[in-house]
């Protein structure tokens, strides 16, 4: 009667585990998908986009007269492409990959910030929040199809306005907004 019984227990749980798989798998297929909840295709920043948003800013700014650094980063503020005139100084290296940081983790252009925490010093610890922003004029969020997909920075310019408008420049070849 025992063997029966642990048979009968045995087999009731060999059907509530098959229940149970079958229900994860189907519930878990796309078919079944909630589509409210399903994330929607966000725009990437290719190395093609990248590499001629960075060339194109540092070709305005050479063509203007300035020395400039040119990086590009990701949204997550990943590097992927830093351009270099050799006559920029070495201190534009890490000025444009800081700013093109920023303005992708902070989602809007330096110069705004640097003027906000001018015009207020309790906004200084802004500067504070991770040793890779760099908050001076020269940085824009890169913006595809009304999402924010990365972040240009230009360094070595007499004015970060100037900084700023090589970036702009690159990202109008790109199309970016």
């Amino acid at each position: 009667m025992k063997t029966s019984n642990l048979s009968g227990v045995k087999k009731r749980m060999h059907l509530i585990a098959a229940v149970a798989f079958l229900g994860a798998v189907t519930l878990g297929s796309p078919a079944y998908a909630d589509k409210r909840n399903k994330p929607s295709a966000i725009p990437q920043l290719s190395l093609e986009m990248a590499t001629k948003a960075a060339g194109e800013a540092l070709q305005q700014c050479g063509h203007d007269g300035y020395a400039v650094s040119v990086a590009v980063v990701d949204r997550s503020g990943t590097l992927i492409i830093q351009v270099r005139n050799p006559a920029a100084g070495p201190h534009t290296i890490g000025s444009s990959k800081g700013k093109a940081f920023t303005s992708a983790s902070m989602g809007q252009a330096t110069m705004p910030l640097a003027n906000a925490i001018a015009e207020n010093p309790a906004l200084n610890g802004l500067r504070d929040m991770d040793p890779r922003m760099v908050i001076l004029a020269g940085g824009l969020p890169i913006v595809i199809n009304g999402q924010r997909v990365g972040g240009i920075g230009v360094g070595g310019a007499p004015g970060g306005h100037l900084d700023e408008a090589c970036a702009r420049y690159g990202l109008q070849q790109i199309g970016a907004e």
